[in-house]
C-alpha cells in the first residue's frame, strides 16, 4: 500500500520532504506535484524503479525519461550545453519546459534515447518538487503521470492513490493542480525545434516561425 502525504503546495513541510526523499533513496517510486501536473519520480540511477515507471505508463525504450533538476549547474553535469543554450535555459527556468539535449557520460544509458544519446531535462516551477530535489541532492528520473488509457494527466491525488496504491510507494498530495503538458523544445541542433506545444511560452525560442516554415 502506498504512503500518502499531504504537503502544502507553497510551504512544504521539511520533515515530510525528508521522508519522501528517503523513499526515493530506498528504491521507491513516488507521485509528486509539478507546475504542469502530477508526475512519477524515482532515484536517478535505480534500474528497477525506472522499469516500474515504464510499466505503469506502458512506455518503450524510445520514450525519454526526464531528468528533474534543481538548477542549471546540475543540468550542466548531465547535458551538453554551449553558451547560447546555457543563456536560453537561464532565462526560461524554472518553468513548464522540457528541453532535449545531448546527454553526457553521467547519464545512465537506459535513460537516454537509444539511438540519439539525448535526454530530456527539466527544472520544475513548483515549491514541493524543488524542495524534494534539494533534499535529494541530485536529479530524479521522472515522467508525467498519464495512464495508458487516458488522454490527460491525472490531477487529483486521492484518485491517483486509489488507482496506483499497489504500484507506487508514495503519493504526495499537493492539491488539485492543472493538467497541462510541458512545452518540449529540442536544443540538440543549431536552432530550437518545437516537439510539443504545452504550457511553456514559445516566444523566447522563435519556434513558431520554424514550425510554420
Amino acid at each position: 500500500m502506498a504512503q500518502f502525504f499531504t504537503i502544502h503546495p507553497d510551504n512544504p513541510n521539511p520533515r515530510l520532504i525528508r521522508q519522501a526523499a528517503e523513499v526515493l533513496r530506498n528504491g521507491g517510486i513516488l507521485v509528486y506535484p509539478t507546475d504542469s501536473g502530477y508526475a512519477l519520480g524515482c532515484h536517478l540511477d535505480d534500474k528497477d524503479a525506472v522499469t516500474r515507471i515504464r510499466q505503469i505508463r506502458k512506455l518503450d525504450e524510445h520514450h525519454h525519461m526526464t531528468l528533474m533538476c534543481r538548477d542549471l549547474s546540475e543540468i550542466s553535469r548531465y547535458a551538453q550545453m554551449d553558451n547560447a543554450k546555457f543563456r536560453l535555459l537561464k532565462s526560461n527556468t524554472p518553468g513548464s519546459y522540457t528541453f532535449i539535449l545531448a546527454a553526457t557520460k553521467e547519464v545512465p544509458k537506459r535513460l537516454q534515447h537509444p539511438k540519439r544519446s539525448t535526454i530530456g531535462i527539466r527544472i520544475p516551477d513548483h515549491p514541493v518538487a524543488l524542495a524534494l530535489l534539494e533534499e535529494l541532492g541530485e536529479p530524479m528520473s521522472s515522467c508525467t503521470l498519464i495512464l495508458p488509457e487516458e488522454e490527460q494527466p491525472l490531477k487529483d491525488a486521492e484518485h491517483i492513490r486509489a488507482l496506483l496504491e499497489k504500484k507506487v510507494d508514495l503519493v504526495i498530495d499537493g492539491g488539485t493542480i492543472g493538467t497541462d503538458f510541458t512545452t518540449v523544445i529540442d536544443l540538440t541542433g543549431e536552432m530550437p525545434v518545437l516537439l510539443r506545444r504545452g504550457k511553456g511560452n514559445l516566444a523566447p525560442f522563435g519556434v513558431e516561425e520554424l514550425q510554420a516554415g
